[in-house]
């Protein structure tokens, strides 16, 4: 194993999980064995209690908890002691009880939205793996909490069928490493499948087709006992799903579900659906309302091991979104919020974009006891720190923690990290933890500001292309013009909004209610319309990127403070770089686009390009 991979905030764990431990409960007592011995402290009993399941407790020197607990307890103890707190002693309980991570991986060792390198666990239309690294990944997600693991592409391709056979002992013999750190396996699956096995249609309703799938989970189960369930996407993006056979998203839902209930399996069902294929001509499709009109109609009618995994905002992992409202719609649905690690529009892991505070703005719209699961895209992959940027293992960390307790304070949660995998002096770990804090703000008023998406290059997702999107199939625009900019989603536009509470139609129903971030997101405002603060809606584009840029540099000067160890001071460092060119380029290419369109001078006379 090369001696350069570095275990992300768990460096004090310097001894590798042996082979031989293969339970939670051994891993536990071998990690705070091996803990404690490099912490210098005495090591606290293990107590197991089954009926406490995933929970745990720590009083009187001892940890007990359930088949899980216990080793989530171990991990909360060691990680309190290396950070020099306490940890708590009131008992301990994940929120969420799916807590999920979804890998993007293809069979030939590339990763869709990969930022960080290539698979961990495939290579050449095979399974090909480094088993210590492996235990290394199960160790980190164990010890926050995170216990489901999707380990192939939802855009699945016919090399990565895990269903078949010959797949089958080998998708065991992975799920064996990941067992004794508490992560069950769960794959994606091609809702057409039964077509490429001679059943001769992919039909939900079909017996033959039920029969297939029936047959297909009964052997997987037969291999990996404590396999979790399947993931689906489907009729989104050229995915074959229900619709090309007249059924409705829940009869195809069923039919799968049904197959897996037999085994205690879940149906993750994906709400993804779109036309992807829009005419730019046609003002009245608006993709926001999409998920809702698809499933709104459907709620009540999945089986209850269905869930229905909703992405957080109506459009795709934008900088900035308001919350889905089909979160608030399915009431009689279960629901996984579904959120992205990977920086696919925020940075791809050049770019900080520490994700916490945007995640604890959805707890604050959306009562988080209206989902049973949570779930987010993977930003792995086989760099030697797990994830490309350094700093982006502070979203792994972050995400599992959220997943555990969506409360906790994002603040404590990025300075948590920071301590313990840097242990910098006071000072310099609060300017990390300022950095990580603020990069969302700075990184939306350098890219799209007020609520404006789809202004990256549409090949890429990365860099500025104000018109990249505009005149494209994919149906995401901003229309801006010489006089106006934004999409009228009220009432009396569009009618978007009529899909929230009413509460929240109220809140951005007009342009002096909507809040400034969501401005352009609900509202068609003209270059001169005035903003509370005083300013036009022209200047504060202007004064957004001007702003945003120059955070980026203060970030990069900050950053040159932090006495971090190599090679993740390089490594940042050189991403700083990137991400300052970057910053530079969306400040000059948005604001010359404004300005070309709106003929608006900017009032501070800085350097706009003609």
């Amino acid at each position: 194993m090369s001696k350069t991979i570095r275990r992300a905030w768990l460096p004090f764990l310097n001894v590798d999980v042996p082979r031989d431990c293969d339970t939670p409960e051994k891993v536990a007592a071998f990690e705070l064995k091996a803990g404690c011995a490099a912490l210098k402290l005495p090591v606290p009993a293990l107590k197991l209690d089954p009926a406490l399941g995933e929970g745990y407790a720590i009083s009187g020197g001892a940890i007990t908890g359930g088949d899980t607990g216990v080793l989530y307890g171990a991990y909360a103890w060691l990680m309190a002691a290396a950070a020099g707190e306490r940890a708590p002693e009131s008992l301990q309980k994940p929120y969420w009880p799916l807590r999920m991570i979804n890998c993007w991986d293809n069979a030939d060792g590339s990763i869709e939205r990969g930022y960080a390198g290539r698979s961990l666990w495939f290579e050449g239309g095979d399974f090909c793996y480094d088993e210590g690294r492996l235990r290394q990944l199960g160790r980190m997600l164990a010890s926050v909490g995170l216990n489901v693991l999707c380990v192939n592409n939802v855009n699945v391709k016919a090399e990565a069928e895990l269903l078949i056979e010959d797949y089958l002992p080998k998708l065991a013999k992975l799920a064996d490493l990941f067992r004794p750190f508490g992560v069950r396996l769960m794959t994606s699956i091609d809702f057409s499948r039964p077509l490429a096995h001679g059943v001769g249609t992919a039909d939900p309703l079909d017996p033959g087709v039920q029969r297939w799938w029936r047959e297909r989970a009964d052997a997987i189960w037969r291999a990996v006992p404590d396999f979790a369930g399947f993931l689906v996407k489907a009729d989104s993006e050229h995915r074959p799903g229900p619709f090309t056979y007249g059924r409705t998203h829940a009869e195809g839902a069923n039919m799968l579900a049904r197959a897996v209930a037999p085994h205690g399996g879940v149906l993750v069902w994906r709400a993804f659906v779109y036309n992807c294929m829009q005419d730019w001509r046609d003002a009245a499709t608006d993709r926001p309302k999409a998920a809702f009109d698809t499933y709104a109609p459907l709620d009540g009618q999945f089986d209850d091991n269905v869930i229905l995994q909703v992405k957080y905002g109506p459009y795709d992992f934008q900088v900035r979104e308001p919350i889905s409202p089909t979160l608030y719609a399915m009431k009689r649905t279960r629901l996984a919020m579904e959120l992205q690690l990977a920086q696919e529009y925020t940075g791809q892991q050049i770019d900080l974009f520490a994700m916490n505070p945007m995640w604890r703005e959805f707890t604050e719209d959306l009562p988080p006891e209206a989902l049973c699961a949570v779930a987010a895209v993977s930003n792995l992959g086989r760099d030697d720190n797990f994830t490309g940027h350094p700093f982006a293992a502070a979203n792994l960390y972050g995400f599992g923690r959220y997943a555990w307790d969506p409360f906790a304070s994002p603040e404590a949660v990025l300075r948590g990290w920071a301590r313990l995998s840097y242990h910098l002096p006071a000072a310099q770990e609060s300017t990390l933890t300022d950095m990580l804090m603020n990069s969302r703000a700075v990184y939306e008023k350098y890219t799209a500001s007020l609520g404006l998406c789809w202004m990256v290059r549409p090949e890429t997702h990365y860099g500025p292309s104000p018109s990249g999107y505009e005149f494209d199939v994919w149906g995401t625009y901003h229309r801006a013009s010489r006089d106006a900019v934004g999409i009228d989603r009220t009432a009396s536009g569009n009618g978007y909004v009529l899909q929230y509470p009413e509460d929240m139609r109220a809140r951005y129903d007009t342009p002096e209610a909507c809040p400034d971030n969501l401005k352009l997101f609900f509202h068609r405002l003209r270059y001169d319309y005035v903003m509370a603060d005083g300013r036009t809606l022209i200047q504060r584009l202007y004064d957004d990127h001007f702003e945003g840029c120059a955070g980026a540099e203060a970030m990069g000067e900050a950053l040159k403070t932090l006495d971090l160890p190599e090679p993740d001071k390089s490594e940042a460092a050189e991403r700083m770089e990137r991400q300052i060119k970057n910053a530079r380029e969306w400040r000059d290419v948005v604001n010359t686009f404004f300005h070309r369109l709106s003929g608006a001078d900017d009032a501070r006379g800085r350097k706009i390009y003609e």
